[in-house]
């Protein structure tokens, strides 16, 4: 055997030592810039999560549900979990997710749904879901052995003993995590029940709703008519017509804030805002309602309402003063066949390329300099970061410029962040960090990755004399907690 292969046997022989994280982990390697990270990441470490934009569902905090399992609760709704292990031809029946009209129906054991997510540890490495994982697994569970086939059955049990502990529930783990604010995803028909009993019980100004119309503004969507009844019906107004469907939307924004709501959430394919005649509006969404086989929307007049009904969108957020956040640019249910038996959200959303300037600038030449709106956009193209984004986050004051998310929000997308927008669109006009996820679990552990990255990017800027050191802990608390209360109105 040669001595690179007695190397990687040794390295691959399972360790006796607990498995322990690195205090230092994503901080940069250099000496002279990480003692610096490490002082700017001492003073955000413990900040306050400001959490402005997930899906954890706002039911798990009004019935404080016990979380099951821990395939439930770590793996089956997570998909970043999911797209790596099915990428190594794992099926997602097999990971707990059965399809919709039961066919395939999903793997019944927890345990042994564990145990090919543990199985199937080592793909994750170099990602950031092992970081998060790591640190849910380690910092939350006190696990110190690495997942494997022969330790998956030892971390189960370990983590279901936690689980099943009282103290281990939605409401409890707020403070645990330190979060401060925590918004929810709700469609544009909520009734907000759960809102509503939660702030009874307390937790106004804590746990709010977020307005996401997406599929009321969707005309080719099989759904459109049946959701824009559901809009109405919540609202309390005749929807019939097409501005009939505009007072639904404004009562429905109206309650959302009612109930502490601060913000919407659009998710179109592309970015345009270009409005439409009220006429041509208006003959379009009954052609809509009408749903005629020998005349159906067509997907540019689809495009073209999305389109309009993201300037009206502006125009009320000018009035209502909802944030209106914009994250385009996703093929959603790229496998076709995958999507249609097992559902929207399984790992299959895959990015498109985006073009931001012309397409905002309808909306931006309305609203951009309105005292009353508020919008932050986000993209998974990186291409426009510093090419678009930055320079119009850098002009208009209504804007803001969204942290990386989604296939962006890993180490080394969130360094090339800092480097491509900063010198533009400078720290004041970002939106703080959002952790994007539906993985209760991870939000602290995607909230310390931001903190860590931005620590290094502030040291770095530090050690070369462009920014002194009270300058730069400034700034780490602004981007980890300060911006994204004010850019989301959320005091």
């Amino acid at each position: 055997m040669s001595d690179l292969e007695e190397t990687v046997a040794m390295t691959a022989s399972p360790t006796t030592e607990p498995w322990t994280l690195n205090p230092d982990r994503a901080l940069p390697a250099d000496p002279v810039i990480r003692e610096i990270a490490r002082e700017l990441y001492a003073t955000t470490r413990d900040l306050p999560i400001v959490s402005m934009h997930g899906h954890v569902p706002v039911e798990w905090f009004a019935q404080d549900t016990h979380f099951g399992d821990p395939a439930q609760l770590l793996v089956v709704p997570d998909h970043y979990l999911l797209r790596m292990l099915v990428s190594q031809g794992v099926s997602l029946p097999e990971l707990g997710v059965g399809s919709l009209e039961g066919s395939l129906p999903a793997e019944a054991d927890p345990r042994a749904i564990w145990r090919r997510f543990c199985a199937g540890w080592k793909h994750f490495r170099g990602t950031p879901t092992r970081f998060w994982m790591e640190t849910v697994l380690v910092e939350i569970f006190g696990v110190t052995q690495r997942p494997g086939p022969d330790t998956a059955d030892a971390i189960y049990d370990q983590v279901q003993s936690a689980i099943d502990d009282p103290a281990f529930r939605p409401r409890a783990l707020l403070d645990r995590f330190g979060i401060e604010v925590i918004a929810t995803t709700d469609p544009a028909w909520a009734s907000l029940e759960y809102h509503e009993l939660l702030a009874r019980e307390g937790f106004a100004g804590r746990i709010l709703p977020t307005f996401r119309p997406d599929p009321v503004y969707t005309l080719d969507s099989p759904t459109f008519a049946a959701d824009v009844r559901r809009t109405a019906e919540a609202a309390g107004v005749e929807a019939t017509g097409y501005a009939g469907y505009l007072d639904a939307l404004r009562t429905q924004r109206q309650r959302f804030a009612a109930a502490g709501g601060t913000a919407t959430d659009h998710g179109p394919y592309l970015p345009d805002t270009t409005p439409l005649p009220d006429a041509d509006a208006a003959r379009l969404f009954a052609k809509a309602l009408r749903a005629d086989a020998d005349d159906p929307v067509t997907p540019a007049e689809a495009a073209a309402f999305t389109a309009h009904m993201l300037f009206q969108t502006a125009a009320m957020a000018a009035e209502d003063h909802l944030v209106m956040q914009l994250h385009p640019g996703v093929a959603r249910g790229h496998a076709t066949r995958m999507t249609a038996l097992f559902g929207p959200d399984k790992g299959y959303d895959i990015p498109v390329a985006v073009e931001y300037t012309r397409a905002l600038r309808p909306m931006l030449d309305a609203f951009g300099h309105h005292p009353g709106f508020r919008f932050v956009a986000f993209t998974i193209d990186e291409d426009v970061y510093s090419r678009e984004l930055a320079p119009m986050a850098g002009v208009y004051p209504a804007m803001k410029l969204g942290a990386p998310w989604w296939f962006l929000d890993s180490p080394e997308a969130m360094r090339r962040f800092r480097e491509d927008v900063t010198e533009t669109a400078g720290f004041s006009n970002m939106s703080g960090f959002v952790d994007d996820t539906r993985a209760f679990c991870s939000i602290p552990a995607r909230h310390d990755l931001a903190r860590r990255i931005d620590a290094g990017y502030l040291a770095r800027l530090v050690a070369e004399h462009r920014l002194d050191l009270d300058e730069a802990l400034e700034v780490a608390a602004d981007l980890a907690y300060r911006n994204a209360v004010e850019s989301y109105r959320a005091r």
